[in-house]
């Protein structure tokens, strides 16, 4: 017997007219993702060198490092980041932090209640 593939989704809307439109939380957790990643001073989502390579590889490893918990409609991340060396910790974290919850509100219409990040790692730019 296969075993099946189980996932956590959620109703962004649910219109007996239309129809329903429902999100899986790994969707959640890629959009909370590649916002922190489009940050400056960010160079991977978690701390473990496979991690940051198969974020290179592809986008389906690339949310391993969040958790999403999603209770009516409100949306709580844990995050854990790399970042480069250099960067001002406080600074890059609460430019993650605000790309992350206008990223997530803005594409599912979910409220974002906190996102919390946790520096795993630091990179070092050899050419520096």
């Amino acid at each position: 017997m296969e075993k099946e593939n189980v996932r956590n989704t959620y109703d962004l809307q649910d219109d007996d007219t239309k129809g329903s439109v429902k999100i899986a939380d790994d969707v959640v957790g890629m959009i909370a993702a590649i916002a922190a990643t489009e940050v400056e001073g960010v160079s991977a989502m978690g701390g473990h060198l496979t991690d940051e390579i198969m974020s290179k590889i592809g986008m389906k490893n690339l949310f391993k490092g969040v958790k999403i918990d999603v209770f009516e409609r409100r949306v709580s991340i844990d995050m854990a980041i790399t970042m480069e060396y250099g960067y001002n910790i406080p600074t890059t974290c609460q430019l993650v932090q605000n790309k992350v919850k206008q990223s997530v509100e803005n594409m599912t219409g979910l409220t974002v209640t906190d996102v919390n990040v946790r520096i795993a790692s630091i990179k070092v730019n050899k050419d520096k």
